[in-house]
């Protein structure tokens, strides 16, 4: 069957939004209909039947909102997508693109309070949109006079029809004690301790990587995370799991069992009906736990009982590595470091001596073979950035065979992946040239290289949330006028979501962020993009330890960092004579001061440097003997020897 182009697919949908039952009133029709990027769990990356607004619009970035109405067609997206969604929008003379983070883009509920005509009906699927977003939406068009209602079926799913991708049915495995550090019996008890605290008869889990973990148990329902569609609700007495029964395997049934965790199952189906159940049956005393991440449609299911809305105790549990977790990240990310140095060397060799073309997607490939051959492995943790020159500019590049070019010494080469390991989730980006890089090339390499050095030495106070520690990465960035437009880090599975939530180093707050604590892991990745020419971008991820400092005020406690990725930084992009802060002073003795100051801060700088350098080569260095490795080691060397100014 022909695809249909998507000015085709926007007509249809328009005829269905004229004629879709609202209210109990047939042929009403809705003025606007809200499309977002989630899944009924809220997931940001989604299995392909999931999938509504690339779609409708042709885009395939991870995160969007699009708003349609008889004569417009919108989407919100944020600086990481800005290219790329101008490139991809299916008829682009039909969509607008709304710059999300700009200082002149409005909010969705303003753009739609602004343009839609008195008393209009705005649908949305509720299943598909948290209570959070639902409420501020609703709020805001109920105060306008409009009215935002939930559609009893999906219009993008009756336009897609047939040819929309069916849902997956894979099989779900355990994830052991070995690897887990921790039974599902006793983070079920800690879940219950925390439910009696709050008074809670009921914990409703949605979300697939809280699912997962609380259950010891992985899956690949959606690719490149390991999780499953199933939702879970926990009373005080027994574990409900809404699940395909059939797709759990004899072992990991088994586990469950012997982790102590009696399931009571249904189907997947049955999770409104249930609910709804459970909610008749409270008391007025009684109280229903439920994220406001989850969808608006199971608040809906809870009635009128009282609700307590915080995150669900598995958000901080599993944000909070255990020592068994915490050494396996460090075992995961030597291993992934073994592979990408592998991977590095070779790349420099067939490109110094023209031994063979290596394109973005080969390139990308020949990485991925090389983390197969690391033990663990099962796959990676997102579809490997691997971007030449301008490419570099798009943050979340993906090759296809059509964009695809060769990887040459004659432009900057950015290199995104991560992998998935049984005892850990890998992320890193390197970025390099192998050839001469311009003057300014060096120069907002170098200005990245110090902002990822500053955020990585920072000491910061025990509960303070990532928000505060955003500027460190980019006042370096911020003194010469430069900026990047994505958040400077997020929180990392353990052998689970690579991007995991609540935690997170971002110029925006994340609300529910509980404050950062010894064994949370977060990516440390500033950058700097030149549109239609270059990207940069290093990152590193941490581990947050507690620091030693001569003071301890109020008894608060003070913390720092430790770097678990060991791949060399490409000093060759490095300007030296920049390592260095530039403050500029008219006055002679502070002047001096200055001075002094930038000789320490340049020296702490290098020293960081070659410290974690000689830190990457003392790990590596056992693990690359052989003769089939003289080649990587050889490159290791190089890259960690020392500098100097």
């Amino acid at each position: 069957m022909a695809q249909r182009s998507g000015a085709v697919k926007l007509a249809k949908l328009r005829e269905l939004m004229e004629v879709v039952q609202v209210g109990g009133i047939k042929g009403k029709g809705i003025q606007a209909l809200i499309v977002n990027s989630d899944d009924a769990h809220q997931s940001e990356y989604l299995r392909e039947r999931d999938k509504r607004i690339r779609f409708i619009s042709g885009f395939t970035g991870s995160f969007g909102t699009a708003i349609i109405t008889r004569n417009k067609a919108l989407l919100w997206t944020d600086g990481r997508y800005y290219v790329q969604a101008s490139a991809e929008f299916d008829p682009p003379e039909e969509w607008t693109l709304m710059k999300e983070g700009s200082l002149d883009t409005p909010t969705r509920a303003a753009w739609l309070v602004s343009n839609l005509p008195p008393k209009s009906t705005v649908g949305a699927d509720s299943n598909l949109m948290s209570y959070t977003e639902w409420a501020v939406l609703h709020t805001s068009l109920t105060a306008a006079g409009h009215c935002l209602m939930p559609l009893q079926e999906n219009l993008i799913d009756k336009v897609w029809g047939n040819e929309q991708p069916s849902a997956a049915g894979n099989i779900i495995l355990p994830q052991p004690m070995q690897f887990s550090g921790c039974t599902s019996g006793k983070k079920i008890e800690l879940c219950r301790e925390a439910m009696n605290k709050q008074k809670a008869k009921v914990l409703v889990i949605t979300a697939l990587d809280e699912v997962a973990y609380i259950l010891n148990l992985r899956g690949s329902d959606i690719p490149y995370n390991p999780v499953f569609f199933a939702y879970v609700i926990l009373t005080l007495n027994d574990l409900h799991l809404f699940i395909d029964k059939s797709k759990l395997s004899e072992k990991a049934q088994q586990q469950l069992v012997n982790e102590e965790v009696n399931v009571v199952y249904h189907s997947y189906e049955d999770i409104h009906n249930f609910l709804r159940e459970v909610a008749s049956s409270c008391t007025n005393d009684e109280k229903i736990w439920i994220s406001n991440g989850s969808s608006y449609a199971l608040h809906a299911d809870c009635g009128e009982v009282k609700k307590h809305t915080a995150i669900t105790p598995i958000n901080i549990m599993k944000a909070i590595k255990n020592n068994v977790e915490i050494e396996g990240m460090k075992a995961a990310h030597v291993r992934d470091a073994v592979a990408l140095v592998k991977y590095f060397a070779w790349l420099e060799d067939q490109i110094i001596n023209k031994k063979q073309t290596v394109t973005e997607i080969s390139g990308a490939t020949q990485l991925e073979q090389f983390r197969k051959e690391q033990e663990h492995f099962m796959g990676l943790s997102f579809p490997t950035i691997s971007s030449v020159g301008p490419h570099g500019a798009i943050i979340h590049y993906l090759p296809t065979p059509k964009t695809d070019v060769p990887i040459t010494d004659k432009e900057l080469y950015l290199c995104d992946s991560g992998a998935q390991y049984q005892d850990g989730t890998t992320d890193v980006t390197r970025t390099l040239h192998f050839g001469d890089p311009t003057n300014f090339e060096r120069e907002c390499f170098t200005r990245v290289f110090k902002g990822q050095c500053r955020l990585s030495s920072s000491i910061f106070p025990l509960m303070i949330q990532g928000n505060y520690l955003d500027t460190l990465a980019r006042e370096n960035l911020w003194s010469v006028g430069l900026n990047y437009l994505h958040g400077t880090g997020h929180g990392v599975g353990s052998y689970l979501n690579v991007h995991e939530e609540p935690i997170g180093i971002s110029w925006r707050p994340y609300p529910d962020d509980p404050g950062l604590q010894p064994g949370m892991f977060l990516s440390n990745e500033p950058g700097y993009y030149e549109d239609e020419k270059f990207g940069i971008r290093l990152e590193n991820i941490e581990l947050v330890v507690k620091a030693n400092t001569p003071y301890n005020h109020k008894n608060r406690g003070f913390l720092t960092f430790e770097t678990v990725t060991l791949v060399p930084i490409h000093t060759k992009l490095l300007d030296l004579s920049l390592l260095t802060d530039n403050e500029v002073c008219i006055r002679f003795v502070s002047y001096i001061l200055i001075i002094l100051k930038q000789l320490i801060i340049t020296f702490f700088q290098i020293e960081y440097l070659n410290n974690y350098h000689q830190r990457c080569l003392n790990t590596l260095r056992p693990l690359l003997q052989g003769p089939e490795n003289v080649q990587a080691l050889k490159w290791l060397e190089r890259e960690t020897r020392p500098i100097s100014k």
